[in-house]
């Protein structure tokens, strides 16, 4: 029963996911961590970093990964395959529409209007990995002064500005795990 229940969550994500593998996560948290309560907050935050460490879509990586934390090989090959199997005939439905009518303005439109809801789906993942990694909360803090972690946000800072000087991402998160380390040593 959970091998079908992954693979029914992770087409259901698949199918309302616009925007690629980073537009996903939040809806891969709300499913894993939020409704099913498979994984903590943590747990997911581990999985999205190490898709984002591994090569291939970050999307399918992180359904292959939950699904395996979640109910082993065979969960991780129907999260997987829940997740791909949609978007296979979607894309193959969408690039026959826009190569018939691509050049209608309704089109653009659309197009034009995803763009936002996209970002507000990649900012919602972000609020959330701002908190675990700066307050080590999955909500608001009460006292943010109380539980902010000051090695926390200067890993958070320098990785920010390493990305913003296009610096690799690997090199980015392999640095930030060093940091982490050395300063979690101290």
């Amino acid at each position: 029963m959970i091998y079908l229940l992954l693979f029914w969550e992770f087409a259901k994500i698949s199918v309302v996911c616009v925007g690629g593998g980073y537009a996903s996560m939040p809806l891969i948290q709300a499913a894993v961590v939020d409704t099913y309560h498979w994984l903590s907050l943590s747990e997911f935050i581990d999985i999205f970093t190490i898709s984002q460490m591994t090569p291939g879509p970050i999307g399918i990586n992180a359904a292959t990964f939950a699904g395996m934390k979640i109910a082993g090989l065979g969960g991780a090959i129907c999260a997987t395959m829940g997740f791909v199997t949609p978007s296979i005939f979607l894309c193959i439905a969408l690039a026959k529409m826009i190569f018939k009518y691509g050049n209608l303005g309704a089109i653009h439109g659309i197009l034009n209007g995803l763009r936002p809801a996209v970002m507000a789906l990649i900012a919602a993942a972000c609020v959330s990995f701002v908190l675990l990694a700066v307050w080590n909360a999955e909500k608001m803090p009460e006292d943010f002064a109380a539980t902010f972690d000051v090695r926390g946000a200067v890993i958070l800072i320098g990785a920010l500005i390493a990305v913003r000087k296009k610096v690799s991402v690997i090199k980015v998160l392999l640095a930030s795990g060093a940091a982490g380390f050395v300063l979690g040593v101290m």
